[in-house]
């Protein structure tokens, strides 16, 4: 069972219904018991890093969500779920995140020629042992949708990058904990292979 959190701030649907076309079992809850007890939990995200953060202390699901990810349970943060699994956010001063990786969300900088939200397909550079990248090469194209970026402070947990007026830290692997800035479940057959990788954990 994979429990995909939901805090009013998601593309809750399409991330569903990517997972059933893999024959997933899937439950959509904020129901902290029932997200505790899935084999593997999805944290998904459209909209601002504080207002979603505002939600998730509304729904009590902070506690939640360091429980998951420090019990071992596979975890995955999806565009905006990636940038709360972080301390904070160029997006909303003073806002805390969840601080579960070290980094900082920071704003895409302006360049001529370079339309800012970053939206649409871009190619990953990934690292040839990230285990949400299995079975895929050269280098794969992504859906964006984000006018932020990852900038970790640990090298080590990038599992890919991407170019887009600066250097991206597209996704990232830290034990149990996994996080893309892309969609995939807008990602085509790349993205239902991500997916895939992550429900076979």
């Amino acid at each position: 069972m994979i429990a995909i959190i939901d805090y009013d701030a998601g593309n809750l649907k399409s991330v569903e219904k990517a997972l059933v076309s893999l024959g997933e079992e899937v439950l959509v809850s904020r129901d902290s018991s029932e997200i505790l007890q899935a084999d593997k939990v999805i944290l998904p995200g459209v909209g601002s890093f504080g207002d979603a953060m505002n939600n998730l202390d509304k729904f009590g699901l902070v506690d939640t969500i360091k429980k998951v990810t420090g019990n071992g349970t596979p975890f995955l943060g999806i565009c905006l779920g990636l940038q709360l699994l972080f301390k904070e956010s160029d997006e909303t001063p003073g806002a805390e995140g969840l601080d579960i990786l070290p980094g900082k969300i920071l704003k895409i900088p302006a360049k001529d020629g370079f339309k800012i939200p970053h939206m649409g397909w871009n190619s990953l550079d990934i690292k040839p042992e990230a285990r949400l990248f299995k079975g895929l090469e050269g280098n794969p194209y992504v859906y964006f949708v984000h006018s932020y970026y990852l900038k970790a402070a640990d090298e080590g947990i990038v599992a890919a990058t991407t170019e887009y007026t600066t250097h991206i830290h597209a996704s990232v692997e830290s034990g149990n904990v996994f996080a893309c800035q892309f969609h995939p479940e807008k990602s085509s057959d790349v993205g239902l292979k991500i997916l895939k990788n992550f429900a076979s954990l």
